[in-house]
């Protein structure tokens, strides 16, 4: 099983009592420096990876539900083009409310949302439900996001009726087919019916001038996978695209 080695900081409140824990693991996430892999795109060589992908994606979804492991995920070599698991399997009812993104070096907040509290939603039993609503995140960011160092991504959630074991999300970023990082964080044991606050600590990699640009140039074609598990069962997957030429 593959180490965590993201950094965070969550706290936990339920009946008015309120529980701190500290994770850290060690180092940066994703492994440092060499975690920017660059894959030459086109040519026999990179239709080969992408058919390599494509294989191992169909693998994973032909699996049992919940049978899709941490170690499955980090051999992922591209952003799936599928969720690899169901929106049900999220027995636990984990509902993320907040989410908050700043640079750790100046306290600046770069984004900020939470959903509305239910009695606001909008319940139309008329209207058709998308499964995968709330599954996928659109952000649009300057070109001097790319150039901080170390950000904090706060995210407040509850959980349901049931405690939830080892909690844990992989996340993978990708620009087009290339692996730009990978973070491993581990929010821990959440007791039933709690309001939970965690912030990860994302170290980005170094990336070359001519990465940056090309990144700014394409918007929306770098994106990541969220994994969620609980006991090393994945229980939720989320996806999100990036732009990096707000303001232009």
């Amino acid at each position: 099983m593959s180490k965590p080695n993201g950094k965070s900081r969550c706290a936990a409140t339920a009946n008015g009592a309120e529980t701190k824990a500290a994770v850290a693991g060690g180092g940066g996430g994703g492994g440092g420096g060499d975690a920017l892999r660059l894959k030459v795109a086109g040519g026999g060589g990179g239709r080969r990876a992408a058919a390599a992908a494509d294989e191992e994606e169909q693998l994973l979804l032909s699996r049992r539900d919940g049978a899709v492991s941490p170690d499955d995920v980090m051999k992922l070599g591209r952003c799936t083009r599928n969720y690899l698991c169901k929106p049900d399997a999220n027995i636990y009812n984990i509902d993320f409310t907040r989410f908050k993104i700043r640079d750790l070096e100046s306290g600046t907040v770069l984004f900020e949302i939470a959903k509305p509290p239910a009695a606001e939603r909008d319940d139309d039993d008329d209207e058709e439900v998308d499964p995968n609503a709330g599954r996928f995140v659109r952000y649009h960011f300057t070109p001097a996001f790319l150039r901080l160092r170390t950000v904090g991504a706060t995210v407040e959630f509850t959980v349901g009726d049931k405690a939830v074991g080892n909690f844990r999300m992989i996340e993978r970023h990708y620009f087009r087919e290339r692996l730009l990082k990978s973070f491993d964080f581990e929010f821990g044991f959440c007791i039933p019916n709690s309001k939970n606050t965690c912030e990860h600590i994302y170290d980005f990699p170094q990336l070359s001038e001519d990465v940056v640009r090309d990144m700014i140039a394409h918007p929306y074609e770098t994106r990541s996978d969220s994994f969620y598990f609980v006991d090393n069962k994945l229980i939720m997957h989320n996806k999100a695209d990036y732009a990096y030429n707000g303001g232009q």
